[in-house]
């Protein structure tokens, strides 16, 4: 994958950890009754509600959003894996568990959550793949023969 790609899937990482990370940090409330939208209760269906708990969501998006935004603007393979490196292990934690405790919802809000977090797993491997190298086209063979 080209990094003007992957700057791509790291911009849309970043998007995320902003949206979520500064909801959950700054609305603790907000974020555990009305997250992802208003009528759908992704949070609050889960357990009680803990400010603590959601403010560190918060947080940790919010870092997230940091380093992303650190490799979007200065892009390089070792960056870009780095910054995949954790997203996915956030990511694959974070839907692992999700996907176990999928019985409380709806189905709509089960595709949901399966598609949403599914999503932003994927971007999170799509950031460590190696880097497509465009190679130059090999020499005519009947050009560079001798005889």
């Amino acid at each position: 994958m080209s990094i003007r790609a992957q700057r791509w899937v790291i911009l849309v990482l970043a998007v995320t950890a902003a949206v979520v990370g500064v909801w959950a940090a700054a609305f603790p409330m907000s974020f555990y009754t009305d997250f992802p939208s208003p009528g759908r209760h992704w949070v609050s269906a889960l357990g009680p509600y803990n400010e603590h708990l959601v403010r560190d969501v918060g947080g940790l998006y919010l870092a997230l959003l940091v380093l992303s935004v650190w490799v979007w603007r200065r892009p390089t393979t070792d960056r870009l894996r780095m910054a995949g490196g954790a997203w996915l292990i956030f990511n694959s934690v974070h839907f692992l568990w999700h996907m176990l405790h999928l019985g409380v919802f709806p189905t709509i809000d089960r595709i949901g959550n399966a598609v949403s977090l599914g999503g932003v797993l994927i971007l999170s491997i799509l950031l460590l793949l190696p880097e497509r190298r465009v190679r130059s086209r090999p020499p005519d063979a009947r050009l560079s023969s001798t005889g």
